[in-house]
């Protein structure tokens, strides 16, 4: 199915519709959830056979694209629950069938969310600041503080990592894992109110010994960088679909500047349409080439993670400067349209105004633009000397 018939367009005009009202009021997207699950979006990697739409990462993030271009906050939260099944059938994909459960309780209703940034960690997925203790059994109990916990209203499954400092010999171990919402020991701060980004609810989430049964452990890994595919799966899906969410983004920018353009007239010259002044028109052009650059960029990864490409050391470079591309770009558009649009999209309530708050998140989603560019060099020049 294309994206076009998976979110038609009456469907995507009800949830632009509601977009203002979530931002304004601070709330969750409860009635565009309703609607998404309803249509079967929250299935998108679900194997057709189960139920599910049957897509690949580069299907998943047309639709993503277009969501965000109603609802940027909505598509943002909704990412998280695509991460974990996207995770799970790019592994499968690649023969590792570790997340199948994911895929089977997705297609049973459940709500994954992503429950793995920390304020302060800037190593990412590479350590961690909550502690993972071992029970008797095999299980785990995790304690720390989890940030930018999207879906937080609404999720039913959390994943989690942590560290088990006892673990290889005292060099420590990241135990990743899945808690349900019936799972005792944790708690959902209210505490988003936030510039942008609103709808999202991503709160966050203390742990205080909440459990994870062996069963439920999926990865113990080593602290550091490694190579198991766990670590390329999340980048390739986190770092795609959050690309796509703010391709939309800038795509319907663009399109509220074309409308103004258009719409606006100049008393000076006479009541001509500002879509025929010539600075005015730069500033479009300006926007569209910086988009036309970008929809291609985020097709063609999609693809490669798709197709199993053997990008070998230059996946990770390809995966963060697809992220900070398309953030940067769409900022950089929500500006322009801005400009072109005059002072009406500075007041509070014009679709313009939340845009250009909402795209102001994406300098803060890993990997970040100081991050992204070390890995790129390290890449092409090796890394730092010693």
């Amino acid at each position: 199915m294309t994206p076009e018939e998976i979110l038609p367009d009456a469907l995507l005009e009800r949830i632009r519709s509601r977009a203002a009202g979530y931002d304004r009021d601070n709330t969750f997207f409860h009635e565009d959830l309703q609607d998404l699950v309803e249509a079967g979006y929250l299935k998108l990697f679900v194997p057709a056979d189960d139920g599910g739409q049957g897509l690949g990462l580069a299907a998943a993030a047309q639709c993503q694209r277009r969501l965000a271009t109603a609802a940027p906050a909505t598509a943002l939260a909704v990412n998280m629950h695509l991460v974990w099944t996207g995770v799970a059938q790019v592994l499968s994909a690649r023969g590792d069938a570790s997340l199948d459960f994911v895929l089977k309780e997705a297609a049973a209703g459940e709500v994954f969310a992503f429950g793995n940034s920390e304020a302060g960690n800037d190593s990412v997925l590479f350590d961690s600041r909550t502690v993972a203790e071992r029970r008797p059994g095999g299980g785990y109990a995790f304690t720390g503080t989890k940030i930018f916990t999207s879906l937080s209203p609404a999720w039913t499954r959390l994943g989690i990592f942590g560290k088990d400092p006892a673990a290889r010999g005292g060099d420590g171990e990241l135990v990743h894992g899945f808690i349900t919402r019936a799972t005792p020991g944790y708690r959902i701060l209210d505490d988003w109110d936030t510039l942008g980004m609103r709808a999202s609810q991503s709160g966050t989430t203390v742990l205080e010994g909440a459990e994870v049964p062996h069963h439920r452990v999926f990865r113990k890994l080593p602290v550091g960088p490694n190579a198991d595919p766990l670590i390329f799966a999340i980048f390739a899906c986190f770092e795609t679909l959050l690309a796509a969410v703010y391709t939309g983004l800038g795509e319907r920018a663009l399109i509220l500047g074309v409308e103004a353009a258009k719409r606006r007239t100049s008393f000076k010259n006479g009541g001509r349409s500002y879509a025929q002044d010539p600075d005015i028109r730069w500033k479009v052009a300006e926007a569209a080439m910086a988009m036309d650059n970008l929809y291609p960029q985020l097709a063609s990864v999609a693809a490669d993670v798709d197709n199993l490409a053997g990008h070998g050391p230059q996946w990770f470079p390809k995966l963060v400067g697809l992220k900070v591309n398309a953030t940067e770009t769409a900022r950089r558009v929500v500006d322009l349209a801005i400009r072109v649009s005059g002072g009406s999209s500075y007041f509070r309530g014009s679709e313009l105004e939340r845009l250009y708050r909402d795209v102001l998140a994406g300098m803060f989603h890993p990997s970040d633009d100081e991050s992204a560019h070390n890995t790129v060099a390290n890449a092409w020049l090796g890394p730092l000397d010693d």
